[in-house]
């Protein structure tokens, strides 16, 4: 469903993304795991044809980007890790303009917008502002605005973060649903150890724009000879996915962790 070879992004000097390859199949969850500043949302931004590659291809589908982005909109869904509610409006309204900026008929808005909140568990706060929703009510409306026209494809970045445990554990749930109930392919990004263990068919892990292992859990873990996921993760980059980052994406994850709070 989503191929890439040696795909490639420099900003000014600086390679963001370095010459990653991964095929991503129809109807798995895949993640991108990685410290801040690893290159995740940057290759995430590339696959929702909100930055075109420096170099390399991108297929999704089988089209490409950025040659066929108007084509490759129609079906996919993008949550970024900024949030993307409208909080001054209710969680219907949200949803209703994001319907029209999708395109979805008018006879079918009512109906989808409904099935949406139901999924997402927020029928009973549709005529609630936003900004009076808590940070898991958030991220599962932005969700269902991704889902709004039936997207093949779900691309994930950092949806969790800033959320206290039960509401990622909420999250969490939503794509769990998703994942038996409908025929859509998931790639996440994530930082969280547990969150990529717990929802993640396949794992690329990310450090300074290159993927240094792919696989399953357990083949990473054999490959690197422990036993859970944090202690392949520092075997593989060599230290804690805390230290990475620097000062920009810090102090998005903490107007983020603001906004969810």
């Amino acid at each position: 469903m989503i191929l890439t070879n040696n795909l490639t992004r420099y900003f000014g000097l600086t390679k963001a993304v370095d010459g990653i390859s991964i095929n991503i199949n129809e109807g798995e969850v895949f993640g991108l795991l990685g410290a801040n500043g690893a290159g995740k949302t940057t290759t995430v931004r590339m696959m929702a044809t909100l930055l075109p590659p420096t170099s390399g291809t991108i297929q999704i589908n089988g089209f490409t980007l950025p040659k066929q982005a108007e084509l490759v909109r129609n079906f996919i869904g993008y949550v970024p890790q900024a949030l993307s509610s409208d909080g001054s409006l209710t969680g219907y309204e949200n949803l209703l303009i994001f319907a029209k900026l999708v395109s979805l008929p008018r006879k079918e808005r009512e109906q989808v917008i409904n099935k949406m909140l139901t999924l997402m568990g927020l029928e009973n706060f549709s005529k609630r502002l936003v900004r009076e929703y808590s940070g898991g009510m958030i991220r599962k409306l932005e969700i269902a605005q991704a889902l709004l026209h039936h997207p093949k494809v779900l691309l994930l970045d950092e949806i969790t973060v800033g959320l206290d445990p039960v509401a990622r554990h909420s999250v969490w749930s939503v794509l769990e649903t998703l994942r038996k109930e409908y025929d859509v392919t998931v790639l996440l990004t994530t930082h969280y150890m547990d969150e990529a263990e717990a929802l993640c068919d396949r794992l690329a892990i990310m450090d300074y724009g290159k993927i240094i292992a792919l696989g399953t859990l357990q083949e990473i873990m054999a490959n690197t000879n422990t036993t859970n996921l944090e202690d392949a993760f520092i075997a593989l980059v060599g230290h804690h996915v805390e230290e990475g980052g620097d000062f920009s994406e810090t102090r998005r994850l903490r107007r983020t962790t603001r906004r969810l709070q």
